[in-house]
């Protein structure tokens, strides 16, 4: 007897459908890892969505629902499993508090990663370029791609303009000793320093470095108030992914090797702007920095060399 598929369909192609040509995997399904996953769907990113996680239970409940919305969503197949090989990989790290930053590299084993996310991104990166044996072009971290998107918004905000016309950048860690570079700081090619020689120095009577200060801060106090921060960095990470996965050759600072550069001689990842296209960091952006900036940088790099040169079984 024939089933009612059966006489519904009346097949044309034989053989499988083609594989999907794009495909995103997130490792890890808490607060960041589905809000990365949701950031995804929701811009049409992907042929393909794999969630990947050791706990069965939370991994397939976040798959159900995540399939019961298909509906609304333009992305043909979701999909979960606790180890998968994938081209293009999301992996974060949720961090406790009291764990140190070393613990958190010990603790933490990539699977297959390209975009690592964490309280210490920069350092889990080098972990992950170690492990994996990929070049350095394919290894991206996520570095200071949000630490920029809040300092635009908060400058952005005090004069009155929207983020999008508002052209600053933060580099180095992502964390404490970012950089930011008030020297670049523009809004419609107008350089705010050329208006105002102590722009963003320690000098400045208008006291623009505070801006800073709250984008260093920013994380801290969202914990604070709801427990963990998700929905930005999954909208960061999904910003990224779009343009490797679309090949856009857009820049974004984002964490990548930068030994030799700046006259730093170790082997640290640290946010620079990079153009990303479909290999990964196409190029780096040679920026004109300050003395004062490039010291930062250097001190961005000290500090995180400061935790990788003990990792020796690496």
């Amino acid at each position: 007897m024939s089933s009612v598929m059966q006489k519904l369909l009346t097949p044309v192609a034989s053989g499988p459908a083609e594989p999907p040509r794009n495909k995103v995997t997130v490792v890890g399904v808490g607060m960041v890892g589905m809000a990365c996953a949701v950031s995804v769907l929701l811009r049409d990113l992907a042929d393909e969505l794999a969630l990947v996680d050791v706990m069965e239970d939370k991994l397939k409940g976040e798959l159900m629902d995540l399939q019961h919305g298909s509906l609304f969503l333009k992305t043909s197949k979701i999909v979960a499993d606790k180890g998968k090989r994938i081209s293009l990989c999301v992996c974060h790290w949720s961090g406790s508090e009291g764990v140190t930053s070393l613990n958190r590299v010990r603790f933490f084993y990539p699977a297959v990663q390209i975009l690592p996310l964490a309280p210490t991104v920069d350092v889990l990166t080098y972990v992950t370029w170690k492990l994996s044996g990929l070049p350095k072009h394919r290894v991206i971290g996520s570095g200071t791609n949000l630490d920029s998107a809040r300092f635009r918004f908060l400058m952005a905000e005090r004069l009155g303009i929207h983020a999008s016309s508002f052209n600053g950048w933060v580099l180095g860690e992502h964390g404490d000793t970012s950089v930011p570079v008030w020297s670049g700081v523009n809004v419609a090619g107008v350089n705010l320093q050329k208006l105002n020689p102590e722009f963003g120095l320690d000098g400045d009577k208008e006291d623009w470095k505070a801006t800073h200060k709250a984008v260093v801060d920013s994380a801290y106090e969202v914990i604070k108030l709801k427990g963990y921060t998700n929905w930005a960095i999954g909208l960061s990470v999904a910003d990224l992914t779009e343009s490797i996965i679309k090949n856009m050759s857009r820049i974004h600072p984002v964490s990548t090797m930068v030994k030799d550069m700046y006259g730093i001689g170790e082997e640290v990842f640290l946010s620079l702007p990079c153009v990303l296209n479909s290999n990964g960091v196409g190029s780096v952006i040679n920026m004109t920095l300050t003395d004062a900036e490039v010291g930062q940088l250097k001190k961005s790099a000290d500090t995180l060399w400061g935790i990788q040169k003990d990792l020796k079984d690496i």
